[in-house]
């Protein structure tokens, strides 16, 4: 990830490129060659309509698991691979539920700069499960790996769970995140496509220095104010037609909101 994509006031863009259901979970249609197509595809419309950079995420793959299985990391490797040899921006890796050894893996094999860790630093509840806080193993793991060139992007209470200790605060999860090694923090609305609250965003820019994006809800009609307190947005949704996620990514919707971002 460059230095402009993180810096503090960047107003940076970041599309996601969900993957069609990946080998090796419940959904997968059988047709690995449409998964990696759609891939680029999405990545170089992304590209085309101006997004600073991509995360390239198996969306398909729920319901979702703490970690993924070998399947799975082999055809998401590939995937980020070939969007990573398809565009010229900067390009991440998402691994999710939460799998921060398969993300910087894929990372390194795929030439990608960044990733998303959905919970670094908090204790939640999910569909399946509790997933535990990682930040002491996922910083420790990029050093072992000599990969500290990968850049981490660290969701805080992320959305699609729920605190075990919903008595934190979230400016109290945004300082532990930034302490433990995040080199950005995501603050999100509770579900896809949910806005971000800017008000959770402000609170969250008092209290750290890294940069902090908004990570849902980001649209054509919201854009210019969340990134009057955001430094940068993850726009997902809002750039697939009806706002289905497996659908391609609609140049029209993307372009709308670059030039809405001004």
């Amino acid at each position: 990830m460059s230095k402009a994509l993180i810096a503090n006031g960047a107003g940076s863009v970041i599309g996601m490129v969900h993957c069609l259901p990946l080998p090796g979970s419940f959904g997968y249609g059988g047709d690995m060659e449409k998964i990696l197509s759609q891939a680029v595809q999405d990545a170089q419309t992304l590209e085309k309509a101006g997004v600073d950079a991509v995360i390239v995420e198996n969306m398909g793959d729920t319901p979702f698991t703490a970690k993924l299985n070998k399947a799975q990391i082999a055809a998401l490797a590939a995937a980020a691979r070939k969007v990573a040899d398809a565009v010229s921006i900067p390009v991440g890796v998402d691994a999710a539920f939460n799998d921060y050894e398969a993300s910087l893996a894929i990372a390194a094999a795929a030439g990608a700069t960044f990733i998303r860790v959905p919970v670094f630093v908090d204790t939640v509840l999910f569909s399946d499960g509790i997933i535990y806080p990682c930040a002491h193993d996922c910083v420790n793991y990029r050093k072992r790996m000599g990969l500290e060139h990968i850049k981490i992007l660290a969701d805080c209470q992320v959305k699609h769970s729920y605190m075990l200790c919903p008595s934190i605060s979230i400016e109290a999860s945004a300082k532990e995140a930034a302490g433990a090694g995040a080199d950005g923090i995501i603050i999100t609305g509770s579900v896809i496509g949910e806005e971000t609250p800017i008000e959770m965003i402000a609170r969250v820019k008092k209290v750290v220095k890294i940069p902090v994006f908004a990570g849902s809800g980001v649209k054509p009609a919201n854009v210019r104010e969340q990134l009057t307190i955001a430094d940068g947005c993850i726009v997902g949704s809002s750039f697939k037609k009806d706002g289905v996620l497996t659908n391609p990514i609609d140049y029209a919707l993307a372009r709308e909101l670059i030039e809405a971002k001004g």
